[in-house]
């Protein structure tokens, strides 16, 4: 029978110690002739071979897309935690390429000099599968608990779980008699035979056997890959199998893939000649023959295993997922969720996450999500997500991440395009050269998409303004998945809208902003007595108006500590390079209070926001913030959030200054409208009940707004605070025009008046 598998062809090349450069020159010429997979065999007790993991690192190194695998592995010369953490290593440094098969021994006596334990045949099929156990449970990080094994063969006895690999490595076994057939059934997702070893009937009684302990095991017999190495000879007249030209070959082959199942061949060859002419003159016929033979042609898509389909969460329908978009589904059973499920601050258990790589994936994601208008759907860019709108429980969700590319239109108008997916430290980082940047937020991590939609208060907002106020044009796909372009010139009041409430209206896949030049400028971080927090506060409110705008400070606190006074954080920013200019800008806030710390460079711009690690999200909880827009450092809100951060409800207090030139834009010329505040104020807590409690009681009333990205609160009548009455109409007027079944939702939602309000 036929598996379903999409047709792949690869090469088995000896490595032999006597001619390393001629070794990997093959493996090079593997990957220039379009082979999918290149092999080598492991036999670590021969001195004539180079090791194999060496190999497969050295020409991971040498190549860029081809797959690469042992074939197979041997395991008992091979500590399966050891190389668990080997394999996942090898195939983060390949972007993901590599493929583990594994063998579980022969050669006992070769095996025994070299140190290994000496296993009788069933001992080694246990230890093997005892073996795949632990390489598998290594790579879960979906599982917090340390890993504890206790086997026969093989204990682990709390090893930390990871790295997590690039991609789901498929373990494939070379597997012959009926004890490893089954174990390849149970466990493996491949079974690697080589030909020359099967006698007449062989494959047929393997894959009978495969398949019922595959059943047997819950699994579909589907979900393992048949391979098959073959060996032969390219010759004008017919011989014997695969003794004689290309469409000997090609007809020889063909009840293998069709009646057999094999959906990969792996030429076994040690010469360029085979090589070549197998994968100029074999692979293509064969592909076109088993089309041909096959009434649905060769798969798009690889079927998903029993065990993920087992995750899947109710209300969506995975089914329904097009093909267009196999590459980029993310589920529950999938080893790479663990990437895709939190966000930087929140834990997250999505049901399905589509991490999309183009404008026609998005589409096609969104028409998806709209199928399902009662699960919960959540769009992501980077993923700092302090809101907690970036992921979720049981939802859909849109990943841009892959979108992050960054290119500079015109250079002379510092006019630069950003995809929404790029991160804020990278976007400084490649403007940089150009003596350029553009204010964001204060953590490089932050993806640009929520930020350029929502305001951007970073580091030069003062003398440069928000984010937005930079923004000229966008590209973005609307509710029903129209592709649109807004800006000043075209769709004027979605362009509108965009700036400071673009989560409601679609998904933004491109941004254009003008840049500002911007050279080296200052950096200070000031560790203050604040004691006596009201005076402290207040005293640095007045400080922070009354600078020239090329100041921007930001403070942050947390509650008294036992003992200990408290104090505060403040960094601030001076665009300027000029040590004189710094220093005066600088030097009242030093004086506000008792200084015990003190750091003041010059440093490029990109400097200070490469202050994020890369890796993969992997938030825990569900933190509590609330926020809120003032006009000043009054008595009476120093005051208030003295006793906010003695309250014991708070762990985190920050204060940003705004101002400056984001007052100078007019309130009604984008929807972010609350521009006259002088500071942004944002608290996080751990219990939400109770840090609502004590905002509501202390804060709010000192509040003339708010800023939307940093509250969590989902009570309805946050969205009156975040615009004024009149913004507010007007972005229900276009919300029904451009989202009228309000798909966009699970947001800081902007509802219809005739919607029942989902904030979440």
């Amino acid at each position: 029978m036929n598996y379903g598998h999409s047709l792949k062809f690869g090469t088995f090349i000896t490595p032999q110690n006597t001619a390393p450069e001629k070794v990997v020159e093959l493996a090079k010429l593997s990957e220039a002739l379009g082979y999918d997979l290149v092999t080598f065999q492991d036999h670590p007790y021969q001195p004539k071979f180079l090791d194999t993991w060496t190999l497969l690192t050295w020409v991971a190194g040498q190549t860029e897309h081809i797959e690469l695998a042992p074939n197979v592995l041997n395991l008992p010369l091979r500590p399966p935690a050891v190389m668990a953490r080997s394999a996942a290593s090898l195939d983060l440094l390949s972007n993901g390429r590599l493929n583990l098969a594994l063998g579980a021994g022969g050669f006992w006596d070769a095996i025994e000099a070299m140190g290994g334990r000496r296993l009788k045949p069933g001992e080694s099929v246990d230890a093997l599968s005892e073996a795949i156990d632990i390489i598998r449970g290594l790579w879960d990080v979906n599982e917090r608990a340390s890993l504890r094994f206790k086997g026969d063969y093989y204990q682990v006895n709390g090893a930390q779980r990871g790295p997590l690999p690039a991609h789901h490595i498929p373990i494939w076994v070379g597997s012959y008699k009926p004890r490893m057939l089954r174990l390849t059934g149970r466990k493996a997702e491949g079974w690697l035979p080589s030909l020359p070893y099967l006698k007449d009937g062989d494959l047929q009684n393997g894959n009978k056997i495969i398949d019922e302990a595959a059943i047997e095991a819950g699994r579909d017999p589907r979900e393992i890959r048949r391979l098959l190495n073959i060996a032969g000879q390219f010759s004008p007249t017919r011989g014997g199998f695969l003794n004689g030209p290309s469409e000997q070959w090609v007809e020889e082959l063909l009840p293998l893939a069709v009646e057999d199942g094999i959906g990969t061949f792996i030429i076994m060859a040690d010469n360029a000649y085979t090589m070549q002419v197998f994968a100029n003159e074999v692979a293509p016929a064969l592909r076109e023959a088993v089309n041909r033979e096959l009434p649905e042609g060769l798969p798009e898509t690889a079927i998903r295993p029993v065990a993920v389909q087992a995750k899947r969460h109710q209300g969506i329908d995975y089914d329904s997922v097009p093909a267009s978009l196999a590459d980029a589904v993310i589920e529950p059973g999938d080893p790479n969720y663990a990437r895709v499920k939190s966000t930087y601050m929140r834990g997250g258990a999505p049901g399905i996450v589509f991490q999309v790589k183009n404008t026609d994936q998005i589409v096609e994601a969104l028409a998806f999500a709209r199928l399902h208008p009662d699960v919960l759907f959540g769009i992501r860019s980077g993923g700092h997500g302090i809101s907690g709108r970036s992921t979720n429980r049981g939802g859909i969700i849109i990943d841009l991440s892959r979108l992050n590319k960054i290119e500079v239109l015109d250079e002379a108008t510092r006019r630069v395009r950003i995809e929404p997916g790029a991160r804020w430290m990278d976007v400084a980082a490649a403007l940089a050269p150009y003596g350029w940047a553009l204010s964001s937020g204060d953590y490089g991590g932050v993806g640009v998409g929520g930020l350029a939609t929502a305001g951007g208060i970073g580091w030069l907002v003062r003398e440069r303004g928000l984010t937005i106020d930079h923004l000229r044009a966008v590209e973005m796909i609307l509710a029903d998945g129209t592709i649109v372009r807004a800006s000043d010139d075209e769709n004027l009041d979605l362009f509108w809208a965009v700036r400071g409430a673009g989560a409601n209206f679609g998904i933004v896949t491109a941004f254009e902003f003008e840049v500002d030049e911007v050279g080296e400028i200052g950096w200070a971080q000031f560790v203050l007595d604040a004691s006596d927090t009201a005076e402290f506060l207040e005293k640095w409110g007045a400080v922070v108006e009354n600078a020239p705008r090329d100041l921007t400070s930001f403070l942050i606190m947390g509650p008294p500590r036992p003992g200990q006074p408290m104090i505060a954080q403040i960094m601030t920013a001076v665009d300027s390079d000029q040590p004189e200019t710094i220093i005066n800008r600088l030097q009242p806030i030093a004086e506000i209070s008792p200084l015990y710390d003190q750091n003041v460079v010059i440093t490029p711009y990109a400097n200070i926001m490469a202050n994020a690690q890369d890796g993969y999200h992997n938030g825990q909880g569900e933190p509590m913030a609330r926020s809120g827009l003032v006009e000043h450092i009054t008595p009476e809100f120093a005051t208030a959030a003295e006793r906010l951060l003695h309250s014991g409800e708070v762990y985190f207090f920050q204060i940003r200054s705004v101002g400056g030139a984001v007052a100078d834009v007019p309130p009604e010329a984008t929807a972010y409208g609350n521009r006259s505040a002088n500071f942004s104020v944002v608290a996080f807590g751990a219990n939400r009940e109770r840090v609502n409690r004590v905002w509501d009681e202390l804060m709010t009333e000192h509040f003339n707004g708010m800023y939307l990205s940093f509250d969590t609160d989902l009570r309805p009548e946050r969205i009156n605070d975040a615009f004024p009455l009149a913004t507010l109409d007007r972005l229900r007027e276009l919300k029904q025009r451009y989202d009228p079944t309000n798909v966009f939702r699970d947001n800081f939602n902007i509802a219809l008046e005739t919607t029942e309000s989902a904030i979440g």
